[in-house]
C-alpha cells in the first residue's frame, strides 16, 4: 500500500474514533448538540494540534486542512443522533445500555489513541529531528493522549491518562514499539501498525485485568 494512502487511513480511523469518543463523552455530560460538537472536535483534533505547535507547525494541519474537522463534526453528529433517537425510543435506559455505551467509548477511546501515537511518531520521523528518539516518542505521545485531555477537562472529568488502565503507558510504549521497529527496518506501515496492535493489547489486558498503577492510597 502506498504510505501516503496508508497514512490517510491512519488519520481517518484516529478521528472517527476520537470523535465518537469525544461525542459519547459530551452526551453522558447531557450537552446540547453544539457542546457535543465543540466537544468531539477537539478530541479529534486536539492532539495533533498540540504536536504541530511543539514542532513549529504552524498553523497546525487542522486548520490548514480541514478534511478532519469536517469528518470529526459529521462523526459527532451521527452519533448523537443515533443516541438521540435510541433515547427517544426508550423512555428509561437501562443498565444494559449503558454498559454498552462505557465499552463504546472505550474501544473508541482506545483505538483513537492507538492511530494517532502511532501517527505522532511517525510525523517526529518525517522532520529533522528523527534521531531524537526521545522527541519523537513525545510527539507520538502528545499526539495521542492530548485530544482527551482536552476532552475531560472541559468535560469536568479527572484527565483519563492519570486514573485508568495505563492509558498514558501504552502510548509510550506503542510510541517506543513503532520508533525502535522503524529505526530497524525503514517501514512505516510496519512500524505504525505493531504500534497500533501494541497500544490496542496494551489497553484490553489492563481493562480486562484491571491493571492500573499504584496510588498512594484508595477511597
Amino acid at each position: 500500500m502506498d504510505t501516503e494512502l496508508f497514512i490517510l487511513i491512519t488519520d481517518i480511523i484516529g478521528t472517527v474514533a476520537f470523535a465518537v469518543s469525544g461525542a459519547m463523552a459530551g452526551i453522558r455530560k447531557k450537552m446540547d448538540i453544539f457542546g457535543v460538537n465543540i466537544l468531539a472536535l477537539l478530541t479529534a483534533t486536539g492532539g495533533g494540534i498540540i504536536r504541530d505547535i511543539v514542532t513549529g507547525s504552524t498553523p497546525p494541519t487542522a486548520f490548514k486542512n480541514p478534511l478532519f474537522v469536517i469528518i470529526a463534526a459529521v462523526t459527532a453528529n451521527i452519533t448523537f443522533i443515533f443516541v438521540w433517537w435510541e433515547h427517544k425510543h426508550k423512555k428509561n435506559v437501562s443498565e444494559k445500555t449503558r454498559a454498552i455505551y462505557d465499552k463504546v467509548f472505550f474501544w473508541f477511546d482506545t483505538i483513537g489513541l492507538a492511530a494517532f501515537t502511532a501517527d505522532g511518531v511517525h510525523t517526529g520521523l518525517l522532520g529533522p529531528f528523527a534521531g531524537n528518539a526521545f522527541l519523537v516518542i513525545f510527539l507520538g505521545v502528545v499526539t495521542g493522549v492530548g485530544g482527551g485531555v482536552l476532552r475531560d477537562v472541559l468535560s469536568l472529568e479527572m484527565p483519563y491518562i492519570f486514573v485508568k488502565h495505563i492509558y498514558a503507558c501504552a502510548s509510550i510504549v506503542g510510541a517506543a514499539v513503532v520508533y525502535i521497529i522503524y529505526m530497524v527496518t525503514g517501514s512505516s506501515e510496519a512500524a505504525m501498525l505493531a504500534g497500533f496492535f501494541f497500544v490496542c493489547a496494551i489497553r484490553f489486558c489492563a481493562a480486562h485485568y484491571g491493571w492500573n498503577l499504584p496510588k498512594a492510597y484508595k477511597d
